[in-house]
């Protein structure tokens, strides 16, 4: 990857819409070869797809919760149990495996405290290994 492939990134992460034109002009590059590099970017699965950026109130989701959780178990098979299970939540927005006195945080967003509370008592506690 080269200096116009990150310029390239980095204008496509700024604004994926762009273009081929618009996106070639800003890179400095002419058509072809900046749909090129783009093909090979996204072959090359260092581009993986393009997504909408949601304002989180709009869609019912501007309360934000993050939820640290100890696991009973830590085998690779109830990690593995654990993390399908969380994948099935869409309120869960991120998920990460963490060092200390905890296994996990949680991201979670929701409408509002209300809406948390359900999905923490009908889907996040009763996810495998929870404690």
């Amino acid at each position: 990857m080269d200096r116009i492939d990150q310029k390239i990134l980095a204008e496509l992460q700024a604004d994926a819409r762009l273009s081929i034109v618009e996106l070639s002009r800003r890179v400095g590059l002419t058509k072809t070869p900046c749909a090129e590099r783009v093909r090979r970017l996204e072959k090359a699965g260092v581009i993986r797809g393009y997504h909408a950026d949601l304002d989180p109130d709009a869609v019912g989701a501007g309360h934000i919760v993050v939820v640290q959780v100890l696991l009973t178990s830590t085998t690779e098979q109830d990690l593995r149990r654990f993390n399908d299970a969380v994948r099935r939540i869409p309120e869960i927005e991120s998920c990460h495996m963490i060092a200390g006195d905890f296994d996990y945080l949680l991201k979670v967003r929701t409408r509002d405290i209300n809406a948390y509370r359900r999905v923490m008592g009908d889907q996040i506690s009763g996810l495998p290994c929870v404690k």
